[in-house]
Parts: structure tokens; C-alpha cells; sequence
């Protein structure tokens, strides 16, 4: 495998398990139907992600996590159990599209790449939701839950069509809600009354 094809599988995963941080099973549904369709090619041993049971599969889940990301305190109880999940994902999708590799540099980089930009997109979102759980009551969680939502779909379809812009878009990302948490931050501190 050449080089630059080695550069792309590795950006193609790492942008898809970043996707996989804002919602778990979009990504895997996306990543599924251009599988199926014959668009994109999977490693050895997870073929199974482009059959018809996994794509219904995947199509029921994430239509269900779509919805529930709705349902005012079940969005924050998702966000707990996501953050593991994401992790575990965001390493299987990585893996799975990083076809040709030996497998301790596969595993290796799922891991550390694919594992690692799933549980910081989810802890970045995590936070939003959180900070906005906070100043609004919940009511702006509508709001985060659809961006999340944008984000995986939007992701998804870039790293599969342009994976390296797929992952200037995440480093962009990542600026952008870092300072905006940090804004957020100074703000409640500056909020809150002496002493407390």
C-alpha cells in the first residue's frame, strides 16, 4: 500500500470515528451504506458492516439515538453512557476502514487515532450540553443535540468524500468549542458571587 493510500485510510477513520464522538450509530450507518453500496472498501473481519442486517440494524439505532438526544434529561443520561461507547466505536470504525495495514499498526492506530478523536469530540459535546444544561435550564439542549446532529452527518459525508479535509474540519471544530467553553467558563465564574 502506498503511502499516500495509507495517509487517506488513517484520515478516512479518524474522521469517522471523530463523527462517531457526536453520535455513535450515524457514522456507522453512513460508513454502512457506502459499504453496501460498494463505495467503500472494509477491512478483513468486518465485512459484516456492509450487510443488509447490519445496515437495519444500524438504521433502527441511530434513528433511536437521533430521537432521544430530543427527550429533555435523557440527553444527559446518553452522554454518560456514550462516552464509552464512542471509545469502543470510534476504534471500530477506524479499524474497519484502515484496510491493508499489518494489524499491530491497524489496532495501534484505531486505538490511539480512532479512540482518542471519538472520546474528544464526545467530551467536547459533553461539556456543551452540559454548560448549556446549566445556563438555559435545558431549553438550549434542542440546540446543541441538532449541531451534534449536523456534525456527525456533515463528518461523515466529508471524510468519506475528502478525509483530509475531514480533519482540518475537526481541528477547526475543536478550536472553536474549546474557546467557546473557555467563554462559557469565565463567564460563570465571573457570575458567581465571591465565596462561593
Amino acid at each position: 500500500m502506498a503511502g499516500t493510500e495509507v495517509a487517506l485510510s488513517v484520515a478516512l477513520g479518524v474522521g469517522l470515528a471523530a463523527a462517531v464522538g457526536f453520535r455513535v450509530f450515524l457514522p456507522m450507518l453512513i460508513m454502512s451504506i457506502a459499504a453496501y453500496s460498494g463505495h467503500l472498501h472494509l477491512s478483513s473481519g468486518f465485512a459484516w458492516l456492509g450487510t443488509a442486517p447490519a445496515l437495519l440494524m444500524l438504521a433502527i439505532a441511530a434513528a433511536v439515538e437521533i430521537v432521544a438526544y430530543y427527550i429533555p434529561g435523557v440527553d444527559n443520561l446518553l452522554d454518560a453512557l456514550a462516552a464509552p461507547a464512542a471509545l469502543i466505536a470510534g476504534t471500530v470504525v477506524a479499524a474497519a476502514v484502515m484496510a491493508d495495514l499489518p494489524p499491530i499498526v491497524k489496532w495501534s492506530t484505531a486505538v490511539i487515532a480512532g479512540g482518542g478523536a471519538a472520546g474528544l469530540t464526545q467530551g467536547i459535546t459533553s461539556l456543551l450540553r452540559l454548560k448549556s444544561t446549566t445556563l438555559t435550564a435545558g431549553l438550549g439542549n434542542h440546540a446543541v443535540a441538532t449541531g451534534e446532529l449536523g456534525g456527525a452527518l456533515g463528518l461523515s459525508l466529508l471524510a468519506l468524500g475528502a478525509p483530509l479535509l475531514a480533519l482540518a474540519a475537526l481541528a477547526l471544530f475543536c478550536w472553536f468549542a474549546i474557546r467557546l467553553l473557555r467563554r462559557l467558563f469565565r463567564k460563570a465564574a465571573a457570575a458567581a458571587p465571591p465565596g462561593a
